[in-house]
């Protein structure tokens, strides 16, 4: 059975640097690991998500991406910054989840923003809510600001060779030993 990875970009806007982020980081633990990846957005979780008071609220669809994400292997989850925090609905999403449906699980935390002042949103606000799933934080989590982009891509030296690193870091966690990419 091949490791499953599943991304999930908190923004709310299509196309994202948010989705940018964190598809390349799902390609990348793709061709380190073997994985199959699935990548989705928060808006394919509408137009019930905003509503749901519980999972049985959700529509099919949107139900079967939660599951999708309780099940995965390993996840990685990215959100653009707003007044210093995660996206409201990224929040709702997790507050409609078990709490001990992801512990254990490893995740892979990344953030967007537009400049460096929220480079710790990381630390002080995604890791503290993963730490109450009691998941495993990959130690290194990701954040790009917007002179990390360029075209809607990530595009920097510093920001690629931490995600590289980061990504190596789900290693211990999914029991398989990372293949040599060529460079």
């Amino acid at each position: 059975m091949s490791l499953r990875i599943v991304c999930l970009s908190g923004s709310a806007s299509v196309p994202s640097k948010t989705r940018a982020l964190v598809d390349l980081a799902g390609r990348k633990a793709a061709a380190l690991f073997g994985a199959t990846v699935q990548t989705y957005d928060l808006t394919d979780l509408q137009p019930t998500l905003g509503a749901a008071t519980t999972l049985e609220d959700l529509d099919p669809v949107a139900r079967a991406i939660v599951d999708s994400l309780v099940n995965a292997d390993a996840l990685i989850v990215g959100s653009p910054v707003y007044k210093g925090s995660y996206t409201g609905l990224f929040k709702h999403l997790f507050d409609l989840i078990d709490p001990l449906a992801l512990a254990g699980k490893p995740i892979l935390l990344t953030a967007t923003g537009g400049g460096d002042k929220h480079a710790l949103v990381i630390e002080h606000q995604l890791r503290p809510l993963f730490s109450f799933f009691e998941a495993a934080t990959l130690p290194t989590g990701v954040y790009a600001g917007g002179q990390d982009f360029s075209e809607g891509q990530p595009s920097s030296a510093t920001l690629l060779d931490r995600l590289d690193r980061a990504v190596a870091q789900f290693s211990p966690w999914i029991g398989t030993i990372p293949r040599r990419v060529a460079a």
